[in-house]
């Protein structure tokens, strides 16, 4: 079967990746993983500076808009996001963890699923992000479609309400025993086959696998981030001499 052709989506406002904007990708933050919080305190306070953040999917374990509790749990990390960005441009890629943000955050540029993969410029460079679940199986693109559903959100919310969030309860145990770090064997081959001919771009950034893997591909380079929640990893996006753009792994340690 011919492979689906994305159209690229620029929404109503053209972006510019900036030079030494912050990156980061599959947090997973909950109560229990504060160090992402951490992070964010040291780049609202400048002790670590850049002129964009930029957030690639799955920065919560579980954020859904329309469940309140999801809101509850995590509402010092919205409220510094939102400090954040009342200070630099702060650009959220909505996950498959991380949904229907808009009724989330008022500052931060939220782009949903439905519009990525999200054309950014890098001086003359055409850069595609996305968190990278936009092209899953038919089964999975229905349950992503469900699970956004305004109506399901609302039999849901009130379901974890008469369950005493037994249900995010029991995703969060699942989640907690999950292995950031996994290398996948298959990742290379399938990510060669996944990409041919859909794109028209020179980079191709995503999260969403873990892998921490730069590919060169037939039509573009592909850039795989590593997840912050395997190691603490960060990324900043940069340049070589020849204008290429590069992105340099971070380790995070409180200062």
């Amino acid at each position: 079967m011919k492979p689906q052709v994305y159209q690229i989506s620029h929404m109503s406002r053209k972006l510019e990746l900036r030079e030494g904007a912050i990156l980061i990708s599959d947090a997973h933050y909950s109560p229990q993983k504060p160090q992402l919080f951490s992070l964010l305190e040291d780049i609202y306070t400048q002790k670590i500076q850049t002129p964009q953040l930029i957030f690639m999917g799955d920065i919560f374990d579980a954020l859904f808009g329309s469940i309140d509790y999801t809101y509850e749990k995590n509402q010092k990390m919205i409220d510094i996001i939102e400090k954040i960005a009342q200070k630099i441009e702060v650009i959220y890629l909505e996950g498959n963890h991380d949904f229907n943000l808009k009724r989330v955050f008022k500052v931060p540029f939220v782009i949903p699923i439905a519009k990525q993969p999200f054309m950014m410029h890098f001086k003359d460079k055409r850069v595609c992000l996305a968190h990278g679940d936009f092209d899953g199986k038919a089964g999975y693109k229905i349950y992503t479609a469900l699970i956004r559903n305004p109506f399901v959100l609302f039999i849901l919310k009130y379901i974890d309400i008469i369950t005493a969030h037994a249900i995010l309860r029991n995703v969060q145990s699942h989640l907690d025993k999950k292995d950031d770090c996994k290398e996948l064997g298959w990742f290379e081959d399938f990510i060669k086959n996944r990409f041919k001919k859909r794109f028209e771009c020179d980079y191709f950034i995503e999260g969403h696998f873990h892998q921490n893997k730069t590919l060169i591909l037939d039509d573009f380079i592909y850039i795989n981030l590593g997840a912050f929640a395997c190691n603490q990893r960060y990324f900043i996006v940069k340049s070589t001499q020849d204008n290429k753009l590069t992105v340099e792994e971070k380790l995070y340690k409180e200062m």
